[in-house]
Formats: C-alpha cells, structure tokens, sequence
C-alpha cells in the first residue's frame, strides 16, 4: 500500500472532529433563497416506515381529504461520506440521499416540491405511471421550477414495487438529487417478508482539496450506498431464520454488480415492479445497471457478518483515480513504474516490507471506533479494515444478540424500552 494513500486517509479519520466548510453554492457565490414557509414537515404523520433504508430517514405525510401529502425541498446538503470527509452535495429536506416516500398501492398522493436550489429544478418519479402533466420533464411536461419557486404534482398510484424520485437535470442527479419511492402491495407478497431493506448506491469524483462533485468526471473515487462509504454504512441486522429483501437503485455512471457472501439468493424484483415467481433464478450476485432497481430475497440460515458490496474491483475502495489514492506512490509516478522501481520505503525512507516495488498496493485501514454505532456492535477487533468504498454488512444474528443491538439503538435515541 502506497504510504501517501496511508497518510491521506488517516488524515480523513483524524479530521472527523474538524470544523465544517460551508455549502458549495457559497463557494460559487450562490446563495439559494430561504427555505419557504410552510414547508415544514408535518408532525401528525403517518405511520413509520416498514422498510429500513440505513443512514436515509422516511418523509412523514398528512391526510388531507383523503390525500396522502407530502413536503419535499430541494436544497444544498452537507454531509459526510466517511467521518471527515465533508461533502457538499443537493438532496432534499436536508439529506442526501432524499428521505425515503413509503406508500400503499392505490393511495393518492400530493407532493409540495419547493425549489431551494440556485437553479431550475423539475422532479421525475422514476417507475411510476403517471399523467404526463406529472411526469417532470422540463420543457415537455412541465417548465422547470425556478428557484424560490414551487410545483404541486399529484396522482393516484395503482402500482407496487421499489421506484425512486429525482432531478431531471442531468448534473443534479450527480449532485446526488434522488430517493426512495417504495409502494406496498395491496396484497402482501409470499413468501412473507421478516425484513426489508433499501440501498441507493452512487459514484461521486472529488479531487483533492474539494468538497464539491466533479459531474463532469469520468472516474469516480468515492462510492456510498445511502450516502455512506464503507465502513461508515451502517450495518443490516437480521435474526437467523428471517427472509430477507434487499432493494437496491443505481443512480450513479457506472454499473454494479452486487455480491451477497455466504448466501444464495433469488431477485424478485425491478424498477417495473414484482418479477413473476416462476421467473426467480437463483444467485448471489446480480447486476444493477444504471437507473434500475433490483430488489433480491432469501433466507438468513446461517449466522455471520456477511459482506455486500459492488464486486468492481475499483469499487471495493475508495480514492480509485491517478491524482489521489493508490495509483499515486511516494515515488510520484502517479501510478506508472519507472524502468527500474526504486526499493519500497516507508514515510521515513525505512524499506517497507509490506510494499511491492512499482505495483499500487492495497489498503487496510482500521478504524472501528471512528465508525462505531450500535449495528457494529458485536463485530470482531479490526473489521473495518476490509470495508472500504461500497461494502456494507448484511449482519445475521442469534436473537440474543439482536435484542443487545435493539436496546443500544433505543438508548442511543432515548427511547423507552
């Protein structure tokens, strides 16, 4: 492993507890208008959310005549993707990925969409069908919002399945402009669920010194999943025994084909709904092509911390491109041997026996407490080491264990037992 990849990213870790810069809009002296009154979320809100999608909350909605509705804001975010590393990104209601939508087949919706964005914006509800007046595309169904500027979109849905929201400007989908849109069966699905999760996996290129996205870039060199890289994602915990759903959007430039260890699995289902029984074929990797969802299911028989992540080499770590990371060594050859490699040293000129001459080198960097929460809780000393860049845990567990990490989750948010 390259020394300078070593020190800069500790240089992350120890910048976990540094001050924060301000929103990219401010560095291009942009300043969004304020966020508009009455867009506050509504506090008698529905009910909460039945699938988790980790570090992502859900948007609350009202009933008002019989319509489900919510508030959405579209905004600049500040966010972390690994403790330290600070991010200016746009999402919504002020996160990144937007906070997940959670309906029912054939609920009527209504969606307050204000525009705090320095630019015009529109909103696409990707999967859904819906009238073309409510379809989002800017100059074809719809002028785009201005900012400061307002659209009211509203339908009935009569589909289930995992969908997603976005901008429908190009470099705002890359400014990390989407979210969940998930719809529930009005007939439950069999075999029945135990425990249902969603993904959003993206690709960001930020150079050096940056904390705003390159969406011009073809090399990406941070990769999240719900806004998280590796080993900051939190952690999926099943009890043994459980049937499991994972679903899973891919809003980034780059395909992924996603790896479950340890288990088989079944997809059984896309961004048009559920795949017919009779057509599940059974995997343990499945590729997630740009703008699709793919949600898998199985069965947790077996304990232990199993692994998912994107089998991309170059997405298994982050820091993936010539100027920053591994392909940069301390000889400064940005990732090319000269003719005759010089020996592998270490920071101090001291040889490094852990180094192979001319080659980029792995990495493994420890940082467990860093990343701590209450859905690590139980891993073993070191895991973080070999968690970088899209890499997350579907966690399964004894019940024991599980309700040690329900009770550390309820006292970390102040909840009763």
């Amino acid at each position: 492993m390259s020394v300078h990849r070593r020190q800069f990213l500790r240089g992350l870790v120890t910048a976990a507890g540094a001050g924060s810069v301000g929103f990219g809009v401010e560095a291009q002296h942009v300043h969004p208008a304020p966020r508009p009154s009455g867009t506050a979320l509504p506090r008698a809100a529905g009910p909460s959310g039945r699938v988790v999608t980790p570090d992502v909350p859900h948007l609350p909605w009202r009933l008002v005549d019989g319509v489900k509705e919510f508030h959405l804001v579209a905004e600049p975010v500040k966010t972390e993707f690994l403790p330290g590393r600070h991010v200016d990104v746009w999402g919504f209601n002020g996160h990144m990925p937007g906070p997940t939508i959670e309906i029912d087949e054939g609920d009527r919706v209504r969606f307050l969409v204000h525009n705090n964005l320095p630019e015009p914006f529109s909103m696409h509800w990707h999967g859904l069908e819906v009238p073309i007046e409510m379809d989002g595309g800017p100059g074809i169904s719809q002028e785009p919002i201005a900012p400061g500027g307002a659209f009211t979109y509203e339908f009935t849905v009569d589909q289930h399945g995992t969908f997603f929201y976005h901008s429908h400007m190009a470099m705002q989908e890359l400014m990390g402009m989407v979210g969940f849109f998930l719809v529930h069966p009005r007939r439950a699905a069999t075999p029945r669920i135990d425990r249902d999760f969603g993904l959003i996996w993206q690709g960001w290129a930020l150079l050096p010194n940056n904390t705003i996205p390159n969406t011009l870039a073809m090399e990406f060199n941070w990769l999240t999943m719900n806004g998280k890289a590796g080993p900051a994602a939190t952690p999926m915990i099943v009890k043994r025994g459980e049937r499991v759903r994972v679903r899973n959007v891919n809003l980034s430039m780059d395909h992924h084909p996603l790896h479950l260890h340890g288990n088989t699995f079944v997809v059984t289902g896309t961004e048009a709904g559920r795949i017919p029984d009779v057509q599940w074929q059974p995997g343990n990797t499945v590729l997630v092509g740009v703008a699709q969802a793919r949600d898998f299911e199985f069965v947790a028989s077996r304990e232990g911390d199993w692994m998912l992540h994107c089998h991309l080499p170059h997405h298994m770590m982050n820091q993936m491109i010539p100027m920053v990371g591994p392909m940069v060594t301390q000889h400064g050859h940005g990732g090319h041997a000269p003719a005759t490699p010089p020996a592998a040293t270490t920071g101090l000129g001291q040889p490094d026996p852990t180094l192979v001459p001319g080659f980029p080198q792995d990495m493994a960097i420890t940082m467990d407490e860093v990343v701590d929460k209450p859905e690590t809780f139980g891993l073993r000393k070191g895991w973080t080491a070999g968690m970088m860049g899209m890499m997350t845990l579907i966690r399964v567990v004894s019940p024991s264990l599980f309700d040690q990490i329900a009770e550390r989750r309820r006292a970390l948010e102040g909840r009763p037992a």
